[in-house]
């Protein structure tokens, strides 16, 4: 039973659970280091709902036979020549959710992204003695971070989409 691919969904979706439990004690404490804490809960949470989205494309590919079943990243699963190739109902409907981005699934897989893009420092321009002291500036939007409400949605959309994958990939 341990080797069956849904085990591993499960086993993600779990500790995303988890992390997500920690992520809310971390941002009621008061703790010197709990922006540290917060950021490597959400970063924990954030990581492990991507294996769950990932185990859920092993499982539908795996029921499929597909031969990238064992694909590294979710994305390579979720590329529309795939689909073409090999279409599924589930496939097709994680291709067209991927694809939209106020979708929850496409924005899971932005913020995963974007965990490995490296911190854009402020570039300042030399101070030159005959600018004006007055200048105009345009601010720049600080990026949002993610709450742990919005990660527990992602959770619970994650968790009923396998659910409803399973039901259709039951053999009779």
């Amino acid at each position: 039973m341990a080797s069956e691919l849904y085990t591993r969904t499960n086993q993600k979706i779990f500790y995303a659970g988890l992390s997500l439990e920690s992520l809310r004690k971390a941002e009621a404490g008061q703790a010197i280091n709990s922006p540290a804490l917060i950021q490597a809960e959400r970063e924990s949470a954030l990581f492990h709902l991507y294996g769950a989205l990932l185990g859920l494309c092993h499982e539908v590919a795996g029921f499929y036979r597909l031969p990238q079943s064992n694909a590294p990243r979710a994305e390579i699963l979720l590329d529309k020549a795939l689909l073409e190739a090999a279409p599924s109902p589930e496939f097709a409907e994680l291709v067209e959710l991927a694809g939209q981005s106020e979708t929850w699934l496409a924005q899971l897989l932005k913020a995963y992204a974007d965990l490995f893009v490296p911190q854009q420092t402020v570039s300042k321009a030399k101070v030159d003695p005959t600018t004006p002291l007055i200048t105009s500036v345009t601010l720049e939007e600080e990026p949002v971070e993610l709450s742990s409400a919005e990660l527990e949605v992602w959770r619970q959309e994650l968790k009923s989409l396998a659910r409803r994958f399973r039901e259709s990939l039951t053999e009779w």
